[in-house]
């Protein structure tokens, strides 16, 4: 290896302080309740990679009476083989909810290690969740877990839109979720029916300040911007719309799926396109062999600004499993290289 090789400096360390760096998350969150799609789920996620998260449903996929033994499908789940990338996380009820507590407990206890991730549900500001990750932390550092358990919130009630720059600072919350349909319900009837729509939830305007509220939240404050569900999931051509203008228009960097047909439309409409990528590789190549001093492509002038961009274009198609030449692999993500 030449000298002029030991100099280069990768673009995380070049173009971003310590505090800036965050775990990128992958960019499709498929939600299952039951046993049956629950295990389909996470067969699928070891045939085509982490390139999606599997969240195993404790709060609707539980039956009612059923609380009890659903969190502890849920670990033994979590604890299988199936679990081949850790990258399953699990929704718990609400923190106001009596079967939060056992939630936590059974799912810290039992499968704490090979949790990515909890999400709370239905938070009426940011108090709840303080209050949810104080209990969830208890719980880890009783159980002797080595790490705390990132937190994902789901925003969906007044109290937590109004208090959601807040609750994106909190330093244990990872994500953020938009939940369309409680958030609608709770307008009393004043949000018609379609705003529910894959179509409509982009039209109607308290809908989308509420998309926009948590996108920008979320981007102030580092965190992982996650876009609501499209029911119409037999529709594919609906789902790939609403992800391309999930992300493109309102700046969403993860999308949840409820049906594994979803999933590839939401991958494949958050990932760049073959030139944004070309573009990426030749300008961060570029940059990289200049010290990130600034360069010229094309006419244009590049420096630490567009840098950044252009590093995050690469660091998503490899999150959605893009083709990268062998040599980017090597240069820019060695450790995932097999």
């Amino acid at each position: 290896m030449t000298h002029a090789h030991r100099l280069l400096v990768h673009p995380r360390q070049a173009l971003f302080d310590a505090d800036e760096v965050a775990a990128p998350l992958p960019v499709c969150d498929h939600y299952a309740g039951v046993e049956l799609l629950m295990r389909k789920s996470l067969e699928l996620q070891a045939e085509l990679g982490p390139v999606f998260d599997v969240t195993l449903d404790c709060e609707d996929g539980a039956p009612v009476g059923g609380e009890v033994e659903h969190a502890h499908l849920a670990a033994d789940m979590l604890t299988s083989k199936l679990n081949r990338y850790r990258r399953v996380g699990a929704r718990v009820h609400p923190v106001t909810h009596a079967a939060f507590g056992q939630d936590a407990a059974t799912l810290v206890n039992r499968a704490g290690d090979a949790l990515a991730y909890l999400m709370v549900p239905k938070p009426n500001g940011v108090a709840d969740v303080a209050l949810a990750c104080a209990e969830i932390d208890r719980l880890s550092h009783a159980s002797g877990l080595k790490s705390l358990i990132p937190i994902h919130v789901l925003i969906e009630t007044h109290g937590a839109l109004r208090e959601v720059d807040a609750i994106a600072a909190h330093p244990r919350v990872q994500s953020l979720s938009f939940g369309l349909m409680d958030f609608v319900s709770a307008h009393r009837g004043a949000i018609p029916a379609s705003a529910m729509t894959a179509q409509g939830q982009f039209q109607h305007p308290l809908v989308v300040r509420a998309k926009l509220d948590i996108s920008a939240a979320c981007h102030a404050h580092g965190k992982t911007p996650s876009h609501c569900v499209v029911t119409e999931f037999k529709d594919e051509a609906a789902i790939s719309l609403a992800a391309t203008r999930a992300h493109r228009e309102m700046g969403y960097l993860r999308m949840w799926s409820i049906h594994p047909d979803q999933i590839r439309n939401i991958v494949d409409a958050f990932a760049p396109s073959v030139a944004e990528v070309d573009m990426a590789i030749d300008i961060i190549t570029a940059a990289q062999a200049a010290n990130w001093a600034p360069i010229r492509h094309h006419y244009t002038l590049h420096d630490r600004a567009s840098y950044r961009y252009f590093w995050q274009v690469l660091e998503r198609a490899q999150r959605t499993g893009g083709p990268l030449p062998v040599e980017v692999r090597l240069a820019f993500f060695p450790d995932l290289v097999a």
